[in-house]
């Protein structure tokens, strides 16, 4: 697999596969990095596409950089400067984003036209995600307006995130996307998933067994056949 890093600004980018005139955003989720964009990018150019992907606030390279935090605000800029480069350099743009990646995604590219959208385990309702969890950690809405930061074993709660999701909810996609949604998903229940699913005629894709993650014993291959199905 042909691949070269470059930086863009501060952000660290994989262009995988060779040259091509179409190519695939790929927007990794928490706890992953760039690399983990190789199994995809492999499968893309099997099919003709190029794959960009680089690493989010506070992961893979840029982890030592823990003041540029991994929060709506920075994500949607980190999307923004990767989208325009993308978008200035190949014909034909797709995107695949992973849990948080999708969230990130749905925010910084509502604009966008992508031939083909692939999102796996996506955020695509993050208020009820933060409402779960007041739930969990015993926090109420007020203990946090009043704190203002929170933290949790997840992550830390911030007001001002919570509010601008209140804010601003999803109420617009329009490209053609594919969902891979594990029914064990305790951070989007499958009612969230639905709607999504049902207000921008998207396809779906429940794996029975699995969780958020999809890395269980057998989510592997689950998930390689979805992307070979839905690329």
């Amino acid at each position: 697999m042909i691949r070269e890093k470059i930086y863009l600004a501060n952000i660290p980018v994989i262009l995988w596969g060779n040259q091509s005139d179409k190519a695939y955003i790929f927007v990794h989720g928490k706890m992953s990095n760039k690399e983990s964009a190789e199994a995809f990018a492999e499968i893309a150019a099997d099919k003709g596409y190029q794959t960009i992907s680089f690493d989010l606030p506070e992961h893979g390279e840029r982890s030592t950089d823990q003041e540029y935090k991994c929060n709506i605000t920075n994500g949607i800029a980190d999307l923004t400067q990767v989208g325009d480069y993308v978008f200035d350099r190949w014909n034909a743009v797709s995107l695949y984003g992973c849990s948080i990646g999708a969230f990130f995604s749905l925010h910084a590219y509502l604009g966008k036209h992508f031939d083909n959208c692939l999102f796996q385990s996506p955020i695509v309702n993050m208020e009820y995600l933060i409402r779960q969890m007041f739930v969990w950690f015993n926090i109420t809405e007020e203990q946090l307006r009043t704190e203002g930061n929170i933290s949790t074993p997840i992550d830390t709660m911030s007001w001002s995130y919570y509010q601008y999701v209140k804010d601003h909810p999803i109420d617009q996609w329009t490209a053609p996307t594919h969902i891979l949604y594990g029914a064990k998903d305790n951070l989007q229940s499958r009612e969230v998933i639905d709607n999504f699913v049902r207000d921008f005629n998207c396809q779906l894709t429940v794996s029975k067994n699995s969780s958020h993650p999809f890395m269980d014993d057998g989510d592997k291959a689950v998930v390689e056949a979805w992307m070979k199905n839905s690329i």
